[in-house]
């Protein structure tokens, strides 16, 4: 790889990340608005609130940049960063397009989780560093909940990475079979939920509570540390999404794949976005106790059996 296609990759990840993000917000905006009935996003810059994404981006620049005086001022600044650049790098190991994948190293599916891993790690330290009994109680909420659902996130990409006999995330699209979507299925349901669930997206927000602890670790945040954890939740949208559909859905696989691979790849990982919208207006919060119940009771035991099912699948030729 030359010097010239690795710059030309790093751009593209990074404009990527830098839109995608952005589109998966403003659709949560008109999705909102519509299945609730919010008039509120339906009017900046008239047709359709067309501007709304741009007058919160302007509200959140214009906001003053508050640091409190008994915070770790180190840490609550640097906080919103440990949240958000893992998803860059995540993202960056998802597949494409056929061949195509920012970062392309044997494990890549490890990289993902690892660097996922990090990325929760940004909530914990919000929390911790910003000497607030509110966002330390939803640090510590945050941290029971992040550590009960990455195991169904790892055993349901542990399931896949068995039925494709790799842990490179391009070379495990490139194998996926149109029975997968059976035979993996209770996996995808699994990684769907579980990812909703580590980025703590509503109905499993009980971290950042509004009518219980203000919001949790983000409570001290203001102007554009406060909006890029708001990126960081749309980031890690798009980077779950894009996972879901290059492992469980195809990806790049449909008609004139070798073309229009990408195209099929971002409109599954959309779909799947939406999914996920829906899933936060559809279902009001679950309490701490049920939301650890769905983990250790429901989600673990679906993946475990998944796993099972898969090296079945594998021993028998399936």
């Amino acid at each position: 790889m030359t010097w010239v296609e690795v710059v030309l990759r790093a751009v593209v990840i990074l404009a990527a990340f830098l839109s995608l993000p952005l589109l998966v917000g403003q659709t949560e905006h008109k999705l909102m608005a519509h299945m609730q009935g919010r008039l509120g996003p339906m009017y900046a810059g008239g047709f359709h609130g067309w501007a709304q994404l741009v007058a919160d981006g302007a509200k959140f620049v214009q906001k003053e940049d508050i640091v409190p005086a008994a915070a770790d001022k180190r840490l609550f600044r640097l906080a919103p960063a440990i949240a958000l650049i893992p998803y860059l790098v995540a993202l960056a190991t998802v597949p494409i397009h056929p061949g195509v994948a920012g970062l392309d190293v044997p494990a890549s599916a490890l990289l993902f989780l690892v660097a996922t891993g990090v990325g929760a790690l940004g909530t914990l330290v919000a929390g911790w560093a910003s000497a607030n009994k509110y966002a330390l109680l939803g640090a510590l909420r945050a941290a029971a909940q992040l550590i009960s659902y990455e195991l169904p996130i790892v055993l349901s990409l542990a399931s896949v990475c068995l039925a494709g006999g790799s842990l490179s995330l391009l070379t495990l699209t490139d194998r996926w079979q149109p029975h997968w979507l059976l035979w993996q299925l209770p996996g995808a349901l699994v990684f769907l939920v579980a990812s909703v669930a580590e980025l703590t997206r509503p109905p499993f927000d009980t971290p950042v509570a509004d009518a219980e602890l203000v919001m949790g670790p983000w409570t001290e945040y203001s102007g554009l540390r406060f909006a890029f954890f708001l990126l960081t939740e749309y980031a890690g949208i798009v980077v779950m999404a894009l996972l879901l559909s290059a492992l469980w859905l195809g990806g790049w696989h449909g008609p004139f794949s070798d073309t229009l691979g990408w195209l099929w790849t971002v409109l599954k990982a959309f779909a799947v976005a939406v999914l996920i919208i829906w899933m936060r207006v559809a279902w009001p919060r679950v309490r701490a106790d049920q939301l650890q119940r769905l983990a250790w009771l429901v989600l673990v035991p679906v993946a475990l059996a998944q796993l099972a099912l898969t090296g079945v699948g594998v021993v028998m030729g399936w």
